[in-house]
C-alpha cells in the first residue's frame, strides 16, 4: 500500500467514501508514502535525496491524502513524518519554472480572495499552495500527529502547525525563515503560530528567521515531546493509538473540529450553540453505548463512523 492512494472502489469498500470524490482527487503518489496499519495512517514525505524538499506535486498529493484519510473509516489517526534524515527542507527552489505556481498576470484583491475563494483561477494562480495543505489538515476529521525528524524549514515547519501534536527528534532544526528570502509567513502561520507559542515569540521567530533546536522548541511549547532519532516514528505511532483506542470515531471527529474553531470565536455563545448540537446528537447515538459500557464496566463498542457525521456537520459552511 505504501506509495499509493486508496483507489475509489477499494476505499468505498473500506470506509463508505463517495467514489466520485475519489475519482476526481486520487492520484498515483510520487512524493509521499501512504501506509495504514492497525488504524494508524503514516504519511511519509518521500524525497529523501532532496531532504524531502516541497514541490507543487507534493502539495497536491498531501491535499489528496488528507481528504481521502478524512473519509476513510479504516484510518483512526494520522502520523506525518519525513523519509531519511530530514522532515522537510522547505520549498524546492532548485526546480525550474514557476516554483510557487502563481499566475503572475493576475492582480488579486482582498475581494477576490473573499468572493472567489474556490474559483479555480484563484485556487491555482493566487492562493498560497502551502496554505491549501494546512487547510486540508485543519479540515481533516482524524487526529494528526507530526513526527518531525531533523531539518524542518519554511513549509517544512509551517505544515506541522495544523497538526494536533508535534513530536520531534533530538536533532530537530526548525526555522520560519521566510524573511531571509524576501518572503512572508505562509501556510496560515500568522494564525497558528501565535496561538501555539504566543504573539511575542512568534514575531521574534518570524523577524529573526532563527533556527530553533529541539530543547527550545520543547521549552516554548512548539513540540510536545523530544525523542531519540531512532525511536521518534514508533513513539508517534504509539501516541496516536492512545488517542483513538476505545473512542468513538464520530466523537473524535467533532472534538477535532470543535476545539480550534470554537476557541477562535469572539463570544462563547457560538461555542454553546455548536456544543448543544453536538451533545444532542451524541446523547441519542454514540453516547448511549458509552454510558452503557461505563455502567457494565466493559470496553465500549462504538458503531458510528467519522464518514457519517450528524447532519449539522460541517457547521462552519
Amino acid at each position: 500500500m505504501a506509495g499509493k492512494p486508496l483507489r475509489a472502489e477499494r476505499a468505498k469498500r473500506r470506509g463508505g467514501i463517495d467514489p466520485k470524490i475519489l475519482a476526481s482527487n486520487s492520484m498515483n503518489y510520487e512524493t509521499i508514502l501512504y501506509s495504514v496499519q492497525d488504524g494508524i495512517l503514516t504519511i511519509t514525505l518521500n524525497r529523501p535525496g532532496k531532504l524531502n524538499a516541497f514541490t507543487m506535486r507534493m502539495a497536491n498529493e498531501l491535499i489528496d491524502a488528507f481528504a481521502v484519510a478524512s473519509e476513510d473509516d479504516a484510518v483512526r489517526a494520522i502520523v506525518v513524518t519525513g523519509q531519511g534524515q530530514a522532515f522537510c527542507a522547505g520549498m524546492d527552489l532548485s526546480t525550474n519554472g514557476n516554483v510557487f505556481g502563481l499566475d503572475q498576470s493576475l492582480r488579486p484583491t482582498p475581494d477576490d480572495l473573499e468572493q472567489r475563494f474556490d474559483d479555480p483561477e484563484i485556487v491555482r494562480g493566487v492562493r498560497d499552495t502551502a496554505g491549501r495543505v494546512l487547510l486540508s489538515i485543519f479540515d481533516c476529521k482524524k487526529p494528526v500527529i507530526a513526527a518531525i525528524n531533523g531539518a524542518a524549514a519554511g513549509i517544512g515547519a509551517t505544515m506541522t502547525l495544523a497538526t494536533d501534536f508535534r513530536l520531534a527528534s533530538e536533532d530537530l532544526r526548525m526555522g520560519f525563515t521566510f524573511g531571509k528570502i524576501g518572503m512572508v509567513p505562509e501556510a496560515c502561520q500568522s494564525w497558528f503560530l501565535p496561538r501555539i507559542v504566543g504573539l511575542t515569540r512568534a514575531l521574534k521567530w518570524a523577524y529573526s528567521a532563527k533556527i530553533i533546536e529541539a530543547a527550545e522548541a520543547l521549552r516554548c511549547g512548539l513540540v510536545r515531546e523530544v525523542h531519540p532519532v531512532g525511536t521518534l516514528l514508533a513513539s508517534a505511532q504509539e501516541f496516536a493509538r492512545t488517542l483513538v483506542s476505545d473512542r468513538s470515531p464520530v466523537s473524535m471527529a467533532l472534538i477535532r473540529q470543535m476545539l480550534p474553531r470554537n476557541s477562535a470565536e469572539p463570544h462563547p455563545k457560538r461555542a454553546h450553540q455548536i456544543e448543544s448540537l453536538a451533545m444532542f446528537y451524541a446523547r441519542i447515538s454514540e453516547g448511549k453505548e458509552g454510558v452503557a459500557s461505563f455502567r457494565e464496566k466493559r470496553a465500549p463498542e462504538f458503531s458510528g463512523r467519522a464518514s457519517q457525521t450528524p447532519e449539522f456537520y460541517p457547521w462552519w459552511k
